[in-house]
């Protein structure tokens, strides 16, 4: 059984004019797309601005409402579920965001942003067990533990994003949706990221959805590559296959406009 399968799902925003807000139409942003991703695989979400990719991430969180289909996660339809009862799944379920800028409250301290999913889902952890696992957390994601007292405008890029990335971590999930998370880091810093994502997965068995507009980011972290266009997943193959062979025409362009070293 998959960890995660997606099927018929449709997300779909209403257009509303005038002063009765009148509904005129739907915006399709995910228009009935199905897949599954394997327990400790990788599936690459690729596809420009407006695709859809995120809003899939998000509804599969269940920060976004979908209009129908099904997400079954551990076989169970996670749709349907009242926050209460999606609780203790949302431990299993994380997502590392695009901004690390944008992501991190600027008036909490490391310890704090990363204790905070702790103090939710693990009430019953004291100060110091939580203090001794955001330490520890900082250790596996590359920072130091000292720099627990920091707060987030004294770090990088680079180092905010590792930030999130423990933040994700805290609760030990087993699947955790990579919304973009290097496209706003410098390219010298990507690599870094997606090496750690990796080394985390290899370590801790994780599950990604690795969502991406770059091609060639998702080439070096991707078990399966799905392409979507206009709500729809136009092209799915494995990382190898669409590299060499692309069958659709967006593939080819997605393809075609990642920078090549001369």
């Amino acid at each position: 059984m998959p960890l995660l399968e997606v099927q018929n799902l449709k997300t779909w925003f209403p257009v509303t004019t005038g002063l009765l807000r009148r509904h005129t139409d739907d915006i399709k942003a995910v228009d009935d797309v199905s897949f599954t991703v394997e327990e400790g695989t990788t599936v690459g979400l690729v596809g420009e601005s407006g695709s859809g990719k995120t809003t899939i991430g998000r509804t599969i969180l269940k920060l976004t409402p979908a209009t129908s289909g099904q997400i079954l996660f551990r076989g169970q339809d996670i749709l349907p579920m009242s926050e209460q009862c999606f609780r203790p799944l949302r431990r299993e379920i994380q997502m590392i965001f695009q901004d690390p800028f944008g992501s991190l409250n600027p008036r909490l301290s490391i310890a704090s942003i990363i204790a905070e999913p702790l103090e939710i889902h693990f009430p019953e952890m004291t100060k110091a067990d939580r203090h001794e696992r955001v330490a520890s957390l900082l250790q596996q994601v590359g920072l130091k533990p000292e720099m627990i007292s920091r707060y987030p405008h004294e770090f990088s890029g680079g180092q905010r994003q590792r930030i999130g990335i423990a933040r994700a971590l805290a609760v030990k999930p087993k699947f955790i949706v990579c919304d973009e998370p290097v496209s706003a880091l410098d390219v010298s810093v990507q690599a870094q990221i997606v090496n750690l994502l990796q080394d985390l997965q290899e370590e801790l068995g994780l599950t990604y959805l690795f969502i991406a507009h770059d091609l060639a980011v998702v080439e070096h972290i991707s078990d399966q590559v799905l392409v979507m266009y206009r709500g729809k997943i136009v092209e799915a193959s494995s990382a190898e296959a669409i590299y060499a062979d692309p069958q659709h025409d967006y593939t080819k362009k997605l393809l075609a406009a990642v920078p090549q070293l001369a």
